[in-house]
């Protein structure tokens, strides 16, 4: 390691005192501690390496934090799994599995309050499912059998699902259902009908986000509890893709395409390294993870951190 003799007379400022607003890489010389520090910043936020999944798969669900999250159910080679794994921050563990096999299903919660409704079984399922923590337990039924669908779900007993498609709908549907904890109800479509779309937020204030109507679509909808209103349009279209975040701070990737909501609009973000569609995603703009996805199928994870500061201290001889 570089020490401070090696350097000294580089324009390196001897202080008694660590300054107390340093900016980006500013160095200096500590006479009282006799440490030498540097200051970093990474003001756009940075990708790293997650902990791999234990079973490879897309289109599924997930819900949590960057670092205490589940994931669960989704598509391989031979159809639909039941998989369950918990994410602590570097490792997934496999857990209770699904009752059913799906993937492509409305997801979200918290690691220990979840919920995966409807989704592919292998056709299109209106039947969800809770998780406790420990296990999945059998809820009450959609309305309409769908797949390819997202959700503003809080926990096992609050949620909004939208979006996806019914047996019925080519190539998606608007149709929207609201959770109160003992049952599902129809409550008004989004203006755009679409399916392969991404969901964030709560039964109160969701925000859904690109999908696929024929071609990738860039419209953006917000919920207020009751109906839906258009906002501005992704920069540019995505469908399949992975998100996190609320309804006015918000995250989506599909490949290594990345675009930011500020609850206004959306701009173009810090490309992740994994190319995949069909991930899951959760977590907060300032911590978020994807995980997951196509093609190949995969088995990777990646963890999103906001624009951050740190000192470094260098050895001092």
């Amino acid at each position: 390691m570089t020490t401070y003799k090696e350097i000294r007379g580089t324009h390196i400022k001897t202080v008694t005192s660590d300054p107390p607003a340093p900016v980006n890489g500013q160095m200096w010389y500590n006479s009282t501690t006799r440490i030498m520090k540097g200051f970093t910043e990474n003001p756009a936020g940075a990708w790293s390496s997650g902990g791999n999944l234990n079973t490879a798969r897309y289109t599924n669900g997930g819900a949590g934090t960057r670092d205490a999250a589940i994931v669960f159910g989704g598509i391989i080679a031979t159809g639909n799994i039941a998989n369950t794994e918990s994410y602590n921050g570097s490792t997934f563990t496999e857990v209770n599995d699904l009752n059913d096999t799906r993937g492509a299903m409305g997801d979200g919660g918290t690691p220990s309050s979840a919920m995966c409704a409807a989704g592919e079984s292998p056709g299109q399922t209106n039947a969800s499912e809770s998780w406790n923590g420990t296990s999945w337990s059998n809820m009450p039924t959609l309305n309409s059998a769908r797949r390819y669908l997202a959700g503003g779900i809080e926990s096992a007993t609050a949620g909004v699902v939208f979006g996806g498609i019914t047996p019925g709908s080519t190539p998606g549907t608007g149709e929207t259902e609201l959770y109160n904890g003992s049952s599902w109800t129809e409550v008004n479509d989004l203006n755009n009908p679409r399916r392969s779309n991404a969901g964030v937020g709560t039964s109160t204030a969701a925000l859904c986000i690109g999908g696929y109507d024929g071609t990738a679509t860039v419209y953006t909808e917000t919920w207020n509890g009751s109906s839906w209103t258009e906002v501005n349009d992704l920069a540019t279209p995505i469908g399949w893709g992975g998100a996190f975040g609320t309804q006015t701070l918000a995250l989506i990737s599909s490949g290594t395409t990345v675009q930011d909501w500020n609850g206004t609009n959306w701009t173009s973000g810090v490309s992740n390294s994994d190319n995949k569609t069909n991930r899951s995603g959760n977590g907060t703009t300032a911590a978020g993870l994807i995980a997951g996805g196509e093609a190949p199928i995969s088995t990777v994870s990646e963890e999103w951190s906001a624009p951050a500061t740190s000192t470094v201290t260098f050895t001092a001889s």
